[in-house]
């Protein structure tokens, strides 16, 4: 089993790549891998197409998700939101079912509603989201900061154990013969007349 990680951060090995890093333990632990993809300024160079593309790619063969994001202005980095309104707009249905989740970091304030936001994406898409003991969120302004946040890092080890939990529990379904959910085409309501 796999779990992909998308890091929204400008900063490549920053706090939300050091939250992320966290829960990996916790994944790598139980068995299961773990890749890190870093979205950073790329995203809006002209090259969030390729970036989707290859995590679309990367999905098929990855079980969970897990979107991360530090906070700009009360809510996710605007490189985050390009790629994930590309990727769940083209790859919907090779993320659909699969368990997800969406952390934050931030330095003082803006995390639950950049998580807001993040979990947006994940429950439109029929992804099943993945919880922990508090709102995924470290605080810190560098990396030796959020590991100073003992609830916090806490919180992401119980989010990482909790994922292992439920993709164990998705894989023991499937061998005992349980299916996904039959989808259906989606009614859109339109209010103007």
């Amino acid at each position: 089993m796999k779990v992909l990680m998308i890091n929204g951060s400008r900063n490549a090995a920053g706090c939300t790549f050091t939250a992320l890093g966290e829960i990996a333990k916790e994944l790598n632990a139980s068995g299961i891998d773990t890749e890190i993809v870093h979205v950073g300024k790329e995203a809006l160079d002209g090259k969030v197409n390729d970036m989707v593309a290859s995590v679309i790619e990367k999905m098929k063969d990855s079980d969970g998700l897990i979107i991360g994001s530090p906070v700009y202005y009360s809510s996710p980095s605007g490189e985050i939101i390009a790629f994930l309104d590309r990727l769940f707009g083209a790859g919907a249905e090779v993320l659909k079912h699969k368990p997800a989740a969406a952390i934050a970091s931030a330095r003082r304030a803006g995390t639950t509603s950049t998580i807001d936001v993040l979990n947006k994406y994940i429950q439109y898409t029929e992804m099943p989201l993945v919880s922990a003991n508090y709102w995924p969120m470290v605080h810190g302004s560098i990396p030796e900061d959020v590991m100073k946040d003992e609830e916090g890092v806490q919180t992401m080890h119980i989010l990482g154990r909790n994922m292992a939990w439920l993709l164990k529990c998705i894989e023991a379904g499937k061998n005992a013969g349980v299916e996904s959910p039959v989808a259906v085409e989606k009614i859109k309501t339109n209010y103007i007349r």
